[in-house]
Order: structure tokens, then sequence, then C-alpha cells
């Protein structure tokens, strides 16, 4: 385990343990139903059983073996999608210097809004006094 992990709370590094134990057990189903396949396609000469008999035999077998390799890789991709959720979960810092940095953001587009916000009102009120002065001059004329 890295020096990152032995901080980890007991519960984590079991789930991170286990994570381990899963890939390698895949990995392993993977490989030797592989090897079984290939072994398969070697054409045996001699044999007990009836050629047509061994064929659909192998044949079965290499099925089987297929849909153990594709149920393998299947649980891979789950295991991958559970160690993404693992780290997202886990990985506070992170997820804190994440908000603190939109949190900062957000901050600094406020007050540019809110500098926007009062040039536009200075402004109003500038352009307000401009018409209140020419409509109420215009009146005493």
């Amino acid at each position: 385990m890295s020096q990152g992990q032995s901080s980890l709370p007991q519960n984590k590094e079991a789930q991170l343990r286990s994570y381990q134990v899963h890939l390698k057990d895949n990995v392993r189903s993977m490989f030797d139903n592989f090897t079984e396949i290939i072994r398969l396609a070697r054409i045996e000469e001699d044999g007990q059983l009836l050629r047509a008999t061994q064929i659909d035999q192998d044949h079965y077998e290499m099925q089987v073996r297929a849909a153990n390799i594709v149920k393998a890789g299947e649980s891979l991709m789950k295991l991958v999608s559970d160690l993404k959720q693992f780290l997202i979960l886990n990985d506070f810092p992170s997820v804190n210097e994440a908000i603190s940095h939109n949190a900062s953001l957000y901050k600094d587009m406020q007050t540019a809004i809110d500098k926007k916000l009062m040039n536009l009102r200075d402004e109003m009120s500038a352009d307000l006094y401009e018409l209140e002065d020419e409509y109420y001059s215009s009146i005493n004329k």
C-alpha cells in the first residue's frame, strides 16, 4: 500500500484490498479461460470419443469459457465504476479544493457584477437627473 493509503480508515483500506482481490481474480479467470480455449483449439488425433462428439463437446466448452471471459470483463468494468465512485466519495481534499476554487471564482464574479451594477446605477442616476432637469425646465417655460 502506498503512504497516502496508510492514513485511510480501516474500512477504506479493507475496501481497497477487496478491489485488489477482485481485480486479480477476474484477470486470472480471463487468463485461465483463454488458455483453455487455446488448448481446446488444438487438434487431437486419438481420443476415446467419436470425432463429431468431441467437436461438439469442445465447441460447448469454448462457448462456456468465452462466456466466463465476458463475465470477468463485465466484472472488471463494474470494478472500474466502483473505483471511480470510491475515489469521488473519499477524495475529500480534492472535493474541498474544488469547492474552494468554485467559491472564490463565484465571489470574483459577484464582485465584478456588483461593480457593473454600481456603474449602471450611477449612469442611470445621472441620466435620470438630466431627464428630470430637462423635464422640469421645459414645464416652467
